[in-house]
């Protein structure tokens, strides 16, 4: 089973993560990424589109 995480101490909340994969990540009203469904799949993208390398999949 895939784990999708994010750092939010290295989110810069640039919003990649959220265009490409709506599904697993949002917005938080913190102004940064949150995942919303960390057993999808598909997660790969943006974690390799992430400025900063805050995605993390197990």
């Amino acid at each position: 089973m895939t784990k999708i995480t994010v750092n939010k101490a290295k989110c810069i909340g640039c919003g990649i993560c959220v265009s490409i994969c709506p599904d697993i990540f949002e917005m938080g009203s913190d102004g940064k990424s949150q995942v919303i469904n960390e057993a999808a799949e598909g997660g790969e993208a943006a974690a390799s589109s992430c400025p900063v390398g805050a995605i993390t999949i197990e």
